[in-house]
């Protein structure tokens, strides 16, 4: 029995899947990146002057943060938009035990 196809096997919907979702990272980066300028200007208002230690850190940490959010969820975008989760539930569904 043959599994069934995911609208991903296509290359030209692929592509344009995939493309999206570079699309949507773009976006996030630059939002990341601003989230990341407004912490460090909150923590040096609240905190007066900061470490470079502590730029570094909190830029890391903000930064990736929100960037591995950001892929997980475009992730989820990608996998539910596409119709793959469709997908695994008849693939489910075929290889069913019961």
């Amino acid at each position: 029995m043959d599994a069934p196809r995911s609208a991903l096997d296509d290359p030209e919907y692929a592509a344009f899947a995939w493309g999206r979702y570079k699309r949507l990272m773009l976006w996030m980066a630059l939002a990341s990146l601003t989230a990341t300028i407004g912490c460090l200007y909150l923590l040096s208002t609240l905190v007066g002057e900061i470490s470079i230690h502590m730029i570094i850190a909190t830029s890391g940490g903000v930064f990736a943060s929100v960037m591995l959010a950001s892929a997980l969820m475009g992730l989820v975008f990608l996998s539910a938009g596409s119709g793959h989760d469709d997908t695994v539930k008849e693939f489910d569904a075929l290889n069913d035990p019961e």
